[in-house]
């Protein structure tokens, strides 16, 4: 079982910025899949941006590509996601998780919501003027 403490999140206004932060297990954080899914109420869960800690490659939803950057640290087993121009659509319960790439790419699939682990409570984001 994934091992995630997310930390992050809060209140701001459309075009704002926050940022959230993914701390995993040594063991949870070498060579997955990092990253943050989102749920809005009435919605299903969704991949918002995952990075493949093994060698750094980003993967993000359309929704969010050209505002929000996901990046890791190696050192304190971290991931970060940089969230910019924010509207009310990324209104949402974000949750950290990891899983497996898939493919000898080592590709992070946003869409595999069902294979990824380690959920914890979420970290609210509210954007809204």
């Amino acid at each position: 079982q994934a091992q995630l403490a997310e930390f992050g999140g809060g209140s701001v206004r459309p075009g704002g910025s926050l940022s959230l932060s993914c701390a995993a297990s040594r063991d949870t954080y070498m060579s997955k899949c990092l990253g943050w899914f989102r749920q809005a109420p009435g919605k299903e869960r969704e991949g918002v941006a995952l990075i493949y800690t093994g060698n750094g490659n980003p993967f993000y939803a359309d929704s969010v590509k050209g505002r929000f950057t996901i990046s890791q640290d190696n050192d304190k087993n971290t991931v970060h996601l940089q969230m910019n121009s924010l509207t009310t659509e990324d209104t949402a319960l974000y949750y950290c998780a990891a899983g497996r790439p898939r493919g000898s790419w080592y590709r992070c699939i946003l869409e595999d919501v069902d294979k990824y682990s380690g959920w914890g409570q979420g970290t609210q984001v509210t954007v809204s003027s």
